[in-house]
């Protein structure tokens, strides 16, 4: 999905475009500003529309919360770099780094970048297998580092402090299958394993190797906890019990924690029927407060209640059965989920429907308004916006070649 809680290429996401230009396109008999500006992913690039205006960013990543954007360029056989403040508009100057680089993961503050050397995603298809993967760090300033790590790896997020970077190495590296997360201490170039929730080393051998789908990403709003939805996890055994010797139980879907400063993993299982369906059918949100995530299977109906502190389902709920790409925003007391043409409001005391509304064409992606009174719809070509507590319509501006909505672009 397409908003701050998106896929995790869409927690950061690699797009193509430069350039800047007017917004074009919008209907001359309803010319309507956009209310905030947002940070949208369209079939050219990441741009940022605000008010009636356009700001197109070249090929780049986002922080998760929106407010800045590292962006590259061709440099004859380098590579140009600079940071956006999505915000305001303004622009870095522009850096170069040695060789053709491809922007893969941003720090959580917006200061540090993991670049490769071809497109990878850790939520996309699978990497093809090669026996070393070439990272570079870089910041404001230019290169800060050069890796060579061995197999096949994904940059996934940095520690908390910067001195770490969590990775997906795939296994076997030939012909990779299966993944599992480890940790690059840069200051050395060396991965080893996480810790286990009770912050002890994971034994050599136990670490969890995973297999399918990772659909979407959600950072917690003090950036210091990383939720990714796993589905489809054939074979799969979590740390706790390959250190136990217990059993795998048959889960199709969990949620795999990961903490950015204390650098541990936990996964909080998700009952029948998650997973049963397809990934893109389901999706996740965060309350503001950070203390309840929020997991839906629109195919199924199911949704399911996580206490983020306690990590574990704490409740769950059946709504009536959905098709298609689903997405969701959350805010202190209600779930939105959208699916095909339907928007429905959740209320969160109860996990009932509290109203269903249809839009006027497909949902590309949901986003809420930093003050919570406005609900953005993402269309094919076209943003709408309504009244979350009515859901009547408030706008709609045209916009030709979008792709999703990743969020409010605050300024830094």
């Amino acid at each position: 999905m397409a908003n701050p809680t998106i896929s995790r290429r869409t927690l950061l996401t690699v797009l193509a475009g430069a350039g800047a230009a007017a917004l074009t396109g919008c209907d001359p008999a309803a010319p309507d500003p956009l209310p905030d500006p947002l940070l949208v992913a369209m079939d050219d690039g990441l741009t940022v529309l605000r008010g009636t205006d356009r700001q197109s960013i070249g090929d780049g990543v986002a922080t998760a919360d929106g407010r800045l954007v590292w962006a590259v360029a061709a440099d004859g056989t380098d590579t140009a770099l600079w940071r956006v403040d999505a915000g305001r508009g303004d622009a870095s100057e522009r850096v170069r780094l040695p060789g053709r680089w491809v922007p893969q993961t941003v720090s959580t503050d917006g200061t540090r970048l993991a670049l490769t050397t071809e497109r990878l995603s850790a939520t996309g298809e699978r990497p093809a297998g090669r026996d070393e993967t070439l990272v570079l760090i870089a910041d404001a300033g230019g290169v800060r580092q050069r890796l060579r790590l061995p197999g096949t790896i994904v940059p996934e997020a940095f520690t908390h402090d910067l001195a770490g970077l969590f990775v997906l190495e795939w296994l076997p590296s030939a012909a990779p299958d299966r993944y599992r997360v480890r940790l690059v201490d840069l200051a050395t170039g060396v991965a080893g394993p996480l810790l286990t929730r009770a912050k002890t080393q994971v034994p050599e051998g136990a670490e969890e190797e995973m297999r399918g789908d990772g659909r979407q990403a959600v950072l917690a709003p003090n950036r210091r906890v990383l939720y990714t939805l796993y589905t489809h996890q054939p074979d799969h055994q979590h740390t706790r019990d390959r250190i136990s010797g217990r059993p795998g139980r048959d889960v199709h879907a969990f949620v795999h924690t990961l903490h950015l400063e204390q650098r541990w993993a936990y996964c909080v299982d998700l009952p029948h029927p998650f997973g049963e369906g397809g990934a893109d059918g389901h999706a996740m949100a965060i309350t503001p407060d950070g203390g309840r995530l929020y997991v839906a299977d629109v195919g199924s109906g199911a949704v399911a209640e996580i206490s983020t502190e306690e990590l574990t389902v704490r409740r769950t709920a059946t709504l009536a059965s959905g098709g298609g790409p689903a997405y969701a925003t959350a805010s202190a007391d209600r779930l939105f989920l959208g699916t095909g043409t339907a928007v429905r409001a959740v209320d969160l005391a109860g996990l009932a429907v509290t109203a269903e509304r249809t839009a006027a064409g497909p949902i590309t992606g949901l986003v809420l308004s930093p003050d919570g009174s406005r609900l953005y719809l993402g269309h094919r070509a076209a943003v709408s916006w309504q009244d979350p507590a009515t859901g009547g319509e408030l706008g709609r501006v045209t916009v030709p070649g979008l792709v999703g909505l990743h969020g409010p672009a605050r300024p830094a």
